[in-house]
């Protein structure tokens, strides 16, 4: 019985040096990742000065507390070919963020993990102007399929 005792007691002990372990990185890897959303830098919103919906995302990421600077263009052209945006992939307006561009009403979930995870891409672009995205009135009523692109080609980023 003293055995099975002891046993149970190092099991018990292993598991919470393990939990306590866990907990504290996953914390600090929290917190860093955080800190590092809440220190937030300026970006750019490349728009036309007419779109209601481009201000809707302008308004959207202040409220995610992103310093924005609104750049009104009558064409959104040398942008998205300056950036190398396929046709395909372009929406209303153009997000520039450190290296990465965000193409169009992107939610905060992929903007997040872009700035987070820091991947090796150009960008990331939703396509149109999805109905219930930030900025776009309704509902919505479709999974959002966010792309990644390198060199103007595309994959997914993911889905939300």
């Amino acid at each position: 019985m003293n055995l099975k005792s002891n046993l149970l007691k190092l099991t018990f002990s292993i598991l919470l040096v393990f939990s306590i372990f866990y907990t504290f990185n996953f914390v600090t890897e929290k917190k860093n990742a955080l800190a590092d959303i809440n220190n937030k830098q300026i970006v750019e919103v490349f728009k036309t000065p007419s779109c209601g919906c481009c201000y809707g995302y302008v308004l959207f990421l202040e409220e995610e507390k992103f310093k924005v600077k609104q750049t009104d263009m009558r064409s959104l052209h040398t942008i998205k070919k300056k950036y190398n945006i396929p046709v395909e992939m372009q929406s209303c307006h153009t997000t520039i963020v450190g290296n990465y561009f965000i193409e169009g009403h992107v939610p905060f979930e992929a903007v997040n993990k872009l700035l987070i995870e820091q991947p090796d891409i150009d960008g990331i672009a939703l396509p149109g102007m999805p109905i219930g995205t930030p900025g776009m009135p309704g509902d919505k009523d479709e999974p959002y399929v966010i792309y990644q692109l390198k060199d103007g080609k595309s994959s997914v980023f993911m889905k939300i």
